[in-house]
């Protein structure tokens, strides 16, 4: 007599979160200022002015935006603004960085927004293997915010996991 085999995964009150599902659509850019200097090593106000107005910042729209200068000229923090002000109307999310800090508060702000009541006193199990960008604070965030309302934290499938958290008074 066979017995009938029971998925007690499909069964458990187990939720999976994939941060993959969160990731937002749009072009990352890094942009970098360095063209903009004289000799890519000195910022003249007037020329750096002249090549802020005179760029095309419609290319711009709906992208993530990170701001660099990969020479090791010492730019002021107003040239960042100023650049800020004409990105302002079309990309979606400006940084000074590279393209892993802009991720980083991509996600920042996505996990900053969501809700945790679906997460109230369940075992929560955060998907591992991306094929997107996924940066690591990302998932530092999450276990953050989760830990105050879940049961129970892990990471990984649920047929093969790491125990992060158990609440000891859920």
């Amino acid at each position: 007599m066979a017995q009938e085999i029971v998925n007690r995964v499909a069964n458990s009150k187990l939720i999976t979160i994939d941060l993959e599902d969160f990731y937002p659509v749009g072009e990352r850019i890094l942009l970098d200022i360095k063209p903009w200097l004289f000799a890519e090593q000195i910022l003249k106000e007037t020329d750096f002015r002249a090549s802020v107005k005179n760029h095309n910042w419609k290319q711009y729209q709906d992208k993530y935006v990170a701001l660099t200068c990969t020479s090791d000229a010492i730019i002021p923090s107003w040239a960042y603004l100023l650049i800020t002000t004409n990105l302002a109307s079309y990309a979606k999310k400006t940084v000074v960085g590279d393209l892993e800090l802009l991720e980083s508060i991509i996600f920042q702000d996505l996990i900053s927004q969501l809700s945790i009541e679906d997460y109230i006193d369940k075992p929560v199990i955060i998907k591992g293997c991306a094929e997107k960008p996924i940066p690591p604070t990302a998932y530092t965030l999450l276990v953050s915010k989760l830990m105050p309302v879940c049961k129970s934290i892990m990471y990984g499938e649920a047929c093969s996991n790491v125990p992060l958290f158990k609440s000891k008074s859920k």
